[in-house]
């Protein structure tokens, strides 16, 4: 299985939205259950997995500092809504027969181990799935962020983003029926398109670093191994991969 694999280490960025599934708050345990075996079933197959997850589905930082929240304090509150998402899916794995490692951005040694780059290496290379939490520890910066920098920390040979849809289009495919999807942009198209993909700083990031970005439907199932496979599915930002 592992000669059939295009990929060997990769970096998975799941927003917390993706884990409500058609819940208005919190965790599906049904959809958090379904990635988590997705997840192992690629791992098993040879990928060195790491996992950044978002917070949107308890807190968000911008959104509580919208409503008159102090932006730090929303944004440590998001941080820590990523570390129980984090515990969530470390949880579903093990469930699983898999092996993971929550690691934070944020000292929580009751709960996670610290992120350590080396030390989180070592996780993967051991066959253990590393799940990134609490971003980049830093307020004022997105989830987004945290995945593009860990995926250049890592050396991964792909950045991956799960959404609900199968790839960028130019309009919302939800309101405009003839709205064009890419299959393939460059950053700079990116950023001059204003597209929603990730935040400027996180495609600035993947650029200056050559960090190819897959943005795919993670509600089809065998999608990612698909693309492990070298299969074209959603849209790929970047001139390599």
């Amino acid at each position: 299985m592992s000669d059939q694999l295009k990929y060997r280490r990769i970096l998975l960025k799941l927003s917390g939205e993706a884990l409500m599934g058609e819940a208005d708050y919190g965790i599906d345990p049904k959809v958090i259950g379904r990635l988590a075996n997705e997840i192992i079933e690629v791992q098993q197959a040879g990928v060195q997995i790491g996992v950044v997850i978002g917070g949107g589905n308890i807190f968000r930082g911008a959104g509580l500092a919208a409503a008159g929240m102090d932006r730090v304090t929303g944004d440590h509150m998001g941080m820590l809504a990523t570390v129980m998402n984090a515990l969530a899916m470390q949880d579903a794995i093990e469930k699983r027969g898999g092996y993971a490692r929550v690691m934070s951005a944020i000292q929580i040694h009751d709960v996670a181990e610290d992120f350590i780059r080396r030390r989180a290496i070592r996780h993967i290379e051991k066959g253990r799935i590393a799940l990134f939490a609490a971003g980049t520890g830093n307020p004022f910066f997105t989830t987004d962020s945290a995945a593009a920098l860990r995926a250049v920390e890592m050396n991964v040979d792909l950045l991956l983003k799960a959404t609900k849809v199968d790839g960028v289009y130019n309009a919302d495919p939800a309101k405009h029926r003839d709205a064009k999807r890419f299959e393939q942009l460059s950053y700079d198209e990116v950023i001059e398109r204003k597209l929603a993909v990730m935040d400027t700083a996180a495609i600035a990031l993947c650029r200056d670093h050559g960090m190819p970005l897959r943005i795919y439907d993670m509600t089809v199932p065998g999608n990612l191994m698909r693309i492990m496979r070298g299969e074209t599915v959603g849209t790929l930002v970047g001139a390599t991969a």
